[in-house]
């Protein structure tokens, strides 16, 4: 029996310097997502973050955009799963994934953080068994390079692979929302997908 999500957190910075950047996409996604279904943000301090409540196959679904700093991500994830009681088979959290190329979004459960500073503070908080889904941005090559390049805009190619692949993943939300991940993978995996 499929479980339905009830809270999806896309993780980024906060504040307008940025915004624009690889590390965001999480925020980019999440922002997509709550315009599309109708979802209104406000700032909700207990929460440490943005949140907005919008309508989900199994109720209340809350959108969430800590503005802990990505470090410190879990802490927001964790304060509002703790308080509505979601477990985290309930979670997908949205975020940028360096082993991905731009334009390749990719779906799973569990799993390793791969050095990502957002997912390390959320396995504190929820362990390891929360959704992911992982928006590919690239690799600068040289792992001396990873913070520069996290926190760098993309090019213009680039930014329109990540563009595709948040589209196609919104493609697949209504199956992911009903907790049918394996159709969302199978969609979203595809190379027409």
């Amino acid at each position: 029996m499929p479980t339905p999500l009830r809270l999806v957190a896309g993780l980024g910075n906060p504040g307008r310097e940025y915004a624009a950047t690889r590390h965001n996409a999480g925020f980019w996604w999440v922002d997509q997502l709550a315009a599309e279904l109708g979802g209104q943000w406000s700032n909700e301090g207990k929460f440490f973050g943005l949140v907005a409540k919008v309508r989900g196959p199994a109720g209340e679904l809350w959108l969430l955009k800590p503005d802990t700093f990505m470090n410190r991500s879990g802490q927001a994830v964790g304060a509002l799963a703790r308080f509505y009681k979601i477990a985290p088979g309930e979670v997908l959290v949205v975020h940028d994934e360096l082993d991905l190329p731009p334009g390749t979004a990719r779906l799973k459960v569990g799993g390793g953080h791969g050095g990502h500073n957002g997912l390390k503070d959320i396995d504190v908080q929820l362990g390891k068994d929360y959704w992911r889904l992982r928006l590919g941005i690239g690799h600068p090559g040289d792992r001396a390079k990873v913070t520069g390049f996290v926190l760098d805009r993309p090019s213009c190619a680039e930014e329109d692979g990540i563009e595709l692949a948040m589209r196609r993943a919104l493609d697949v939300w209504p199956d992911m929302a009903r907790g049918d991940f394996e159709l969302a993978m199978n969609k979203l995996h595809s190379p027409t997908g």
